[in-house]
């Protein structure tokens, strides 16, 4: 709504600052973060009048007694937040936005409804795991399908270190990457979200470098000097991840341990799918595994887990994802949530530092 007030009113000094993508960032960062901060009491008072989600039994014992009565589906806050500085900063006219905001609603409601499955149900399993990817393939499917055919997004892969490492896929596989990524990376932010304030921090570090690259990638000149992807109009992307990050920072006053509310799926899959969608749009899929080091960690850990009981009958780790891991060794939650910070925070450094290493 500003953006379009800057081209009504173009005569006008002040509205013209609303053209600029960096004041835009800000503002909805602001208004993302205060308007979660308010909400979040009342929004915490209701939502504990409809249920508290039930605990794993085969979690960390330490779990049913400190997380006991602690409510779920925080991430209606962000996706909230989300929505209301959409309406307010970014430009509608852009495609990008619409693609990004069609996997974020569309992961997020089916998060919202394994949510409330579990609330009402009163069990902690939820939606089934053949609907859960049912539905996140349908949403990444589509949004490959409307990158293809409505934007200008080249169906290429970029490779980082090398300035002219290109690998063209065609239409189809590029489809295919694609829906493979945002399914992955939705699921791999899921995992890590099982202690207070764990996925949070590097979920608002990742949106963080993705803003810098998706302002990079937007600016031609930048783009060129730094001999990385030029797509145009993907600047507008940095506003949504400063929304993000607002909204991150609103919903940790309340999740930071001991928290008060819990993300649950709604918003751990909106976040990834956000995430995998960004890195597509903005040709930094490469990037994305060192960036997001934290959501390949703790899904490997999983994976390998899996994969030695089954053939060994033995497990790797004490318990998976690998937080719990350290749980179990006897690391308080408090530790673990902020050595992960620091890692997270490392990766993103290593990963903005590849822009300029070519």
């Amino acid at each position: 709504m500003l953006y379009y007030l800057s081209e009504l009113f173009a005569n006008h000094t002040f509205f013209n600052l609303f053209r600029y993508t960096t004041l835009r960032c800000l503002g909805a960062l602001f208004t993302s973060f205060f308007l979660v901060w308010c909400i979040a009491p009342y929004f915490i008072q209701w939502i504990k009048t409809k249920g508290v989600q039930p605990l794993r039994t085969d979690g960390p014992p330490t779990h049913l007694i400190t997380k006991k009565g602690t409510p779920t589906m925080g991430g209606a806050l962000i996706v909230l937040a989300y929505t209301s500085t959409l309406l307010l900063w970014v430009d509608f006219k852009n495609t990008y936005v619409w693609i990004a905001t069609w996997v974020f609603m569309g992961c997020g409601a089916l998060g919202a409804w394994d949510d409330l499955l579990k609330i009402t149900r009163s069990n902690p399993k939820g939606l089934s795991e053949r609907r859960k990817l049912v539905g996140q393939l349908c949403v990444a499917s589509s949004a490959m399908i409307m990158i293809i055919m409505l934007t200008d997004c080249e169906c290429t892969l970029y490779f980082p270190f090398f300035k002219k490492a290109v690998l063209t896929l065609g239409p189809v596989l590029f489809a295919l990457w694609g829906t493979g990524i945002i399914i992955g990376t939705s699921n791999a932010v899921n995992l890590t979200d099982g202690l207070d304030g764990l996925v949070i921090g590097p979920v608002m570090m990742a949106f963080f470098v993705f803003a810098i690259m998706a302002y990079v990638a937007g600016h031609h000149d930048f783009a060129h000097y730094l001999h990385t992807p030029f797509v145009s109009h993907a600047g507008e992307l940095c506003v949504l991840c400063a929304s993000l990050i607002g909204g991150g920072l609103g919903f940790l006053w309340y999740n930071c341990p001991p928290a008060m509310i819990m993300m649950g799926d709604m918003g751990s899959l909106a976040l990834g799918g956000f995430l995998g969608i960004l890195a597509l749009m903005i040709k930094q899929e490469f990037l994305l595994t060192v960036v997001g080091g934290i959501f390949v960690i703790e899904t490997l850990s999983v994976i390998i887990q899996v994969f030695v009981f089954k053939r060994t009958g033995r497990r790797m780790f004490l318990m998976a994802p690998i937080h719990h891991h350290f749980e179990k060794k006897g690391w308080s939650e408090s530790t673990i949530v902020f050595r992960f910070w620091i890692i997270s925070i490392l990766l993103g450094i290593i990963a903005l530092s590849c822009l300029k290493i070519r």
